[in-house]
């Protein structure tokens, strides 16, 4: 049997050990062939060692991104738990988008399963659908994932400020001080992915820009991934804005939830209309969540259900 490991987004000499005493221990330990390709290890042998070796490196690299570092006794400690038949499930999932600092991040759904492709089959992507769905946390895993892995050279993150129920001139503080809060949902998934030392750094050196929607004005971006989250609250023009700043060998994820629309009644979300003007443009993708999607608490699911009910109503 013949499988391969893609390494996305890891550092592999952490991975493999000193002089590569890691890849050593696991080759003494099975009897399987392998070798290392780039950022692709190649596996061939027996089909239930070959299974095993992919479990043991994807607890691996789990290990990795929780601690920051492998020893041998962790490996040997894995190897040990993948032999031992304790009633736990180690399953190593076929699509990891990313390796976060609590784990591999794939998809939980069949939603999320199309998400993923049409990420991967598309420069510009559309998720659409409820709050819980996951459309924010994948679309950030991807950006890193291209950064980290040199597909990109820079991530900007934005949102449109739009007020909904506080006014901006009333919120204390500078104008930073003021949007900030706006932008706490893409920090957040940020630091998921990206330890704290690593994150300063990036952002100082705006390799990784989290900014008002309103500043993308006037940019063309290349070798970038852009991110328009919460999109439902961009205006037509607004919309139209951000897709044109997309350079050579930039990719974007547009967000958003079609029910949470706090733009002025008299004014049309620039979200709906993409939807209707770019269904059939080339390169252009589209997926629809539903709140089957929902991946946070299981009262999400429910929350949101009682609520498409009453307006149906």
């Amino acid at each position: 049997m013949k499988k391969t490991i893609e390494l996305k987004g890891i550092d592999c000499r952490l991975l493999f050990g000193v002089a590569d005493a890691n890849l050593n221990l696991i080759e003494d330990t099975f009897s399987v062939t392998m070798f290392v390709r780039g950022d692709v290890i190649h596996l061939e042998g027996d089909e239930t060692e070959v299974n095993l070796i992919r479990e043991l490196f994807h607890e691996m690299i789990q290990t990795l991104s929780r601690k920051g570092s492998l020893t041998q006794d962790d490996i040997k400690q894995l190897i040990q738990v993948i032999h031992t038949d304790n009633g736990h499930d180690i399953k190593s999932p076929d699509n990891v988008i990313h390796y976060g600092l609590k784990g591999a991040i794939s998809a939980r759904s069949k939603g999320q399963e199309s998400y993923v492709k049409t990420v991967q089959d598309n420069d510009i992507a559309f998720s659409i659908g409820p709050a819980g769905t996951g459309k924010t946390f994948m679309a950030v895993a991807f950006a890193v994932a291209a950064l980290e892995n040199h597909e990109v050279d820079k991530i900007v993150l934005c949102r449109p400020a739009v007020e909904a129920g506080e006014s901006l001139g009333f919120l204390p503080g500078d104008l930073k001080e003021k949007v900030d809060p706006y932008l706490t949902p893409l920090y957040d998934a940020l630091g998921e992915m990206v330890s704290r030392t690593r994150l300063k750094p990036f952002l100082e050196k705006k390799i990784i820009e989290i900014i008002p929607l309103a500043y993308m004005r006037g940019r063309t971006l290349s070798n970038a991934f852009m991110i328009l989250d919460e999109a439902q609250n961009s205006t037509a023009m607004q919309m139209k804005m951000f897709l044109t700043r997309l350079g050579v060998n930039s990719r974007a994820i547009i967000t958003g939830d079609i029910t949470q629309i706090d733009l002025p009644k008299s004014t049309e979300s620039g979200l709906i209309q993409a939807s209707a003007i770019l269904k059939n443009v080339d390169g252009v993708g589209f997926v629809h969540l539903t709140e089957q999607d929902v991946v946070r608490h299981k009262l999400v699911r429910k929350i949101i259900r009682a609520y498409n009910s009453a307006e149906t109503q």
